[in-house]
């Protein structure tokens, strides 16, 4: 009898994504959090795997599956649709980061792609390339290239975290806030501040602009705060364009959120960005995240102050 025809109740996570997305640093951080990790299982292997845990009374494990397992692939989002089907409750994280983050970290590394091999002795379709390093650079990209398309529609069905800007503490403190939020049926909320001059959060569901907002940077006094800083908080509270916005965007969320609820969605991330997210990104988020915890689960991030 495989775990999903049982009364199953342990918590498990299903750790995928791009090669180099920072899938070492996430399963440590879920070490830690008290699971049990398993890297690279074959989907032929996940039921019997969840069956043995079970059996041996384990609640919280973690399994990570990537493109080296590209055999199997087909097989994992079919089971991972069943096993949600039936009641078993699966957490899916996808660790994204876009092309110039990878090309650089497998360049830093000097690690090979685990596809690139399989790739070498087909036409890129780039046309004709000029030397080894222009060869090894195209090759490395149409790897990259098809692993997104493979891992499409685990993508798909996962909550995904963008690690091109993240250090690996902000990676591991991030991953843990997920597992640790409440795996019930209630919608999980992301709040996160960003940097527009450091590019837009792909794993953002809503992105809110507000570098129309007056901004406190201008004032030499608050330049050096940030957001979450009583001066700065007092600056933006008292400017009626900053209400107004927020406002709207609490009442857009505040209308919408049962629908996506209902929609069986498990995560929600809602991006706020300004010019350099230190000022009225931040103080947002913090707003907007006390506003909403009556929620349930509701998580902070602020990618730019998270990095210092």
């Amino acid at each position: 009898m495989s775990p999903s025809e049982t009364d199953w109740h342990g918590d498990v996570v299903l750790l995928t994504g791009m090669s180099g997305g920072g899938k070492s640093v996430a399963m440590h951080a879920l070490e830690d959090a008290g699971y049990f990790c398993v890297d690279n299982l074959p989907a032929e292997l996940l039921l019997d795997f969840l069956r043995l845990e079970q059996q041996r009374g384990e609640r919280r494990v973690a399994i990570a599956v990537d493109v080296r397992s590209v055999g199997s692939l087909p097989l994992m989002l079919p089971l991972l649709k069943d096993l949600r089907a039936r009641g078993v409750a699966v957490r899916s994280v996808f660790l994204d980061a876009n092309n110039d983050a990878l090309m650089r970290r497998f360049s830093e590394t000097r690690r090979p792609h685990p596809l690139r091999e399989s790739r070498e002795d087909r036409d890129t379709g780039f046309g004709p390339l000029s030397g080894a390093a222009e060869d090894g650079h195209h090759l490395l990209l149409d790897a990259i290239r098809l692993e997104r398309e493979l891992l499409g529609g685990l993508k798909a069905e996962s909550t995904v975290i963008d690690t091109s800007q993240l250090r690996p503490a902000q990676l591991r403190a991030w991953v843990a806030d997920l597992v640790g939020a409440n795996a019930g049926p209630k919608l999980t909320l992301v709040f996160e501040s960003f940097a527009f001059k450091h590019g837009v959060p792909s794993d953002a569901d809503f992105v809110f602009d507000v570098r129309v907002l007056p901004n406190p940077y201008y004032d030499r006094e608050l330049r050096p705060l940030t957001g979450r800083d009583a001066p700065v908080a007092a600056y933006l509270a008292a400017q009626p364009e900053v209400g107004l916005m927020m406002g709207q965007i609490a009442g857009f969320l505040s209308r919408w959120l049962p629908n996506f609820a209902a929609d069986q969605r498990s995560y929600l991330t809602v991006a706020i960005g300004c010019t350099g997210g230190q000022h009225r990104s931040v103080y947002l988020v913090e707003m907007l995240a006390r506003q909403f915890s009556h929620h349930g689960h509701v998580l902070k991030r602020h990618r730019e102050l998270d990095a210092r």
